[in-house]
């Protein structure tokens, strides 16, 4: 998948303003297809799928930047397509024990050895390949916490925007009957299955695409994970709903805890009921039914 690297460069005269305008603009870009943000000294970054990137409707949103006092400009870097995450695959990670009850482990690095000393009920061992879910996350950490305090066995499971599959596995090996999961992005797709296939599961059905893909899988479900971004959480908030059955818990995770109240609003507004919560330094994770 290619992508472009837009560079913002943001201008004003009071310095207070600068990380709100940053705030702004991210949500402006989220809500036009941008995926991922980081900062870069003075510069803000935004990237988004070539195929996805409308350069007319992007001066739009500038144009129309709601903050007075602020000067905006761009330029854009097509990027390289390439595996990003190989120097990181090289340098692996060390196995992540959560709640005494699930390894997550670098199956890269680790041998069959240090596998059978692992202690935990639950092991599952992960290649990343440009996919997010290793467990080093808060989020996938506070996901997989939940997960723990659920009874899977016997339940139909749906991951959304499942990066390399773990959380799939972990509802796999925790005893769920059948796990459906999709990502936009088809690295991440691919990888899903071959991590599955690495750790023995053969109850995972992977989809490439958006939630739009739903509408193609028969069925509802007990539990719905998404780990994803805020804007596609509560722009995508009905296709979770109309993926549950009475009684579903919905797991969210992947955003700030100061975001909770904009998708707790959407949740509410489809009939969904917080019922819990967790955070991790300035992460959230919500349980909703």
């Amino acid at each position: 998948m290619n992508y472009l690297k837009i560079i913002f460069s943001l201008t004003t005269s009071v310095t207070e303003l600068r990380p709100i305008a940053q705030d702004v603009l991210a949500e402006q870009l989220g809500n036009i297809g941008f995926e991922a943000f980081e900062e870069a000294g003075n510069e803000f970054i935004g990237y988004i799928q070539k195929e996805l990137f409308d350069k007319s409707r992007l001066d739009e949103e500038l144009a129309a930047f709601p903050i007075e006092g602020v000067s905006i400009g761009y330029q854009s870097e097509e990027m390289e397509n390439k595996d990003w995450n190989a120097a990181w695959e090289e340098d692996g990670f060390e196995p992540i024990v959560i709640d005494d009850a699930v390894t997550i482990y670098d199956a890269y690095h680790t041998d069959a050895a240090a596998i059978s000393r692992l202690t935990t009920p639950v092991n599952v061992g992960i290649e990343a390949r440009q996919a997010f879910g290793t467990g080093t996350h808060q989020t996938t950490r506070m996901v997989v916490r939940t997960m723990l305090n659920i009874e899977m066995n016997g339940l139909r499971v749906l991951d959304c925007g499942c990066g390399t599959g773990i959380l799939s596995i972990v509802a796999s090996k925790l005893g769920a009957e059948s796990v459906v999961a999709y990502d936009i992005d088809e690295w991440s797709v691919e990888n899903t299955r071959h991590n599955a296939q690495l750790n023995g599961v053969e109850n995972i059905e992977v989809f490439s695409g958006d939630a739009s893909v739903l509408t193609h899988v028969s069925g509802v479900f007990d539990v719905v994970l998404a780990n994803i971004n805020r804007n596609i959480l509560i722009h995508d908030m009905g296709a979770f709903k109309e993926a549950m059955r009475t009684n579903s818990l919905l797991v969210l995770s992947g955003f700030y805890a100061a975001d909770a109240p904009l998708i707790a609003e959407a949740a509410r507004e489809q009939g969904l009921t917080i019922i819990n919560s967790r955070t991790e330094d300035d992460w959230c994770c919500l349980i909703l039914k």
